[in-house]
């Protein structure tokens, strides 16, 4: 199963994102989630939210942000990447340039948010990038559907956080029934959530092929001995 760290690119600046980077993927992150902070992330936390805000104070040119994915890709060319990114910012940056950015990058796999534009989404697709779709733990029927027809991963809420399916009560359960019932067969990545090595383990257990955390390596970025250890620790689980 594959470990997913979030990398909050530009916060606290650029540069430092290439090391935090490096750090993910020298302590043995398989996978890491680079973003291009949102001017209006409303679908994010209020802490991811403040990341955010911090980084386009201190950057507010996306090509820089190109230019840093690029750099970090450069010296890291068997790491693997997702890019998170909303919809009205590949719009700003320019649909065409966005396309020509991940291809030139082999940048695949996208999670783009929002459904206000959906021209933006099918020109992703058409140029045969992976986008993700987001699954309830609840399980959504909408969602559901949603998830039956997307190219990317499914990207599935790990903890209920008080909402519950009526027959699909627990991780496990959602995810065979997703699997036999449902018959999606792209990878099926859990988040929100997690933050333990136990928690990790309860992803694999449950049968995910891998299990995004964010916040508990965000705030260790700033102490890298720490984060390594707890990379390692969340790793191990796996």
């Amino acid at each position: 199963m594959k470990l997913i760290c979030y990398l909050s690119l530009g916060s606290p600046s650029l540069e430092q994102s290439k090391i935090n980077a490096q750090n993910y993927i020298d302590a043995g992150c398989d996978v890491v989630e680079v973003d291009f902070p949102a001017k209006d992330p409303y679908l994010d936390s209020p802490y991811i939210q403040s990341r955010m805000a911090e980084a386009l104070a201190s950057c507010d040119d996306y090509s820089e942000y190109m230019k840093t994915i690029e750099a970090i890709k450069a010296k890291n060319p068997n790491a693997n990447f997702i890019v998170l990114t909303y919809e009205n910012t590949i719009r700003e940056i320019g649909i065409s340039d966005f396309i020509d950015f991940c291809k030139r990058n082999h940048l695949k796999d996208i999670i783009c948010v929002g459904n206000t534009h959906p021209e933006v989404r099918k020109e992703l697709i058409s140029n045969d990038l992976l986008i993700s779709t987001y699954v309830q733990y609840h399980l959504i029927p909408e969602e559901v559907e949603v998830a039956q027809n997307t190219n990317g991963f499914i990207y599935l809420q790990a903890k209920s956080g008080g909402k519950y399916h009526d027959e699909y009560k627990d991780l496990k359960s959602i995810i065979r029934h997703l699997r036999e019932d449902v018959k999606i067969s792209n990878p099926i990545y859990c988040g929100v959530g997690i933050s333990t090595p136990d928690d990790v383990a309860m992803v694999k257990a449950a049968g995910a092929d891998g299990a995004f955390v964010g916040s508990t390596v965000l705030k260790l970025q700033e102490k890298p001995t720490e984060l390594k250890e707890k990379i390692v620790a969340l790793k191990a689980r796996t």
